[in-house]
């Protein structure tokens, strides 16, 4: 704390047919402080950074975030950002097969989640620069349409303090 910290080391490793369980992404996973998904899917839609966030990782984000050094909420809504994306990327494959309209109103707020969270918070211009607050902010307004009952990962008090209140 108090000290300026750097990159020592930045491996780039391409996973031959993207096989993580390949020898060498796979044992050099273990030697690295993060890893950081690169998705042909997202390139091929125009997401940039085409940042894979489900299979990618930190291991020193807990040390980083919370109260004192970023927003109190910012695990919550991470955690929640997180289980929602994953959830509507499951109804995105599932409508595929059943179609939308077989979603349920939830499911289908789970689907327009993955669609914002990758289209508003993944995408990024290059000149843009979010603060850590604005990318909080954005997050509470991607789950804003879920009902509060769905929000199991964040304390009730950040949902009473952070949420945007809905406009009558």
């Amino acid at each position: 704390k108090g000290r300026k910290g750097s990159i020592t080391q930045l491996p780039i490793l391409t996973m031959p047919a993207d096989d993580v369980t390949h020898p060498i992404p796979d044992l050099t996973g273990y030697i690295t402080e993060g890893q950081i998904y690169v998705s042909r899917e997202l390139q091929r839609r125009g997401v940039y950074p085409p940042i894979d966030v489900l299979p990618s990782l930190s291991r020193l984000m807990n040390q980083g975030i919370g109260k004192g050094r970023t927003r109190e909420d910012h695990r919550g809504v991470a955690d929640q950002l997180f289980a929602a994306y994953a959830t509507g990327k499951d109804q995105r494959a599932l409508s595929a097969i059943v179609g939308e309209e077989a979603l349920s109103a939830v499911d289908r707020i789970y689907l327009k989640i993955a669609d914002q969270f990758e289209s508003e918070f993944v995408n990024q211009r290059p000149d843009e620069d979010r603060t850590i607050d604005q990318s909080l902010d954005l997050g509470w307004k991607i789950l804003g349409e879920l009902p509060d009952s769905e929000l199991k990962r964040i304390k009730p008090e950040f949902i009473q303090k952070y949420r945007p209140k809905k406009a009558a």
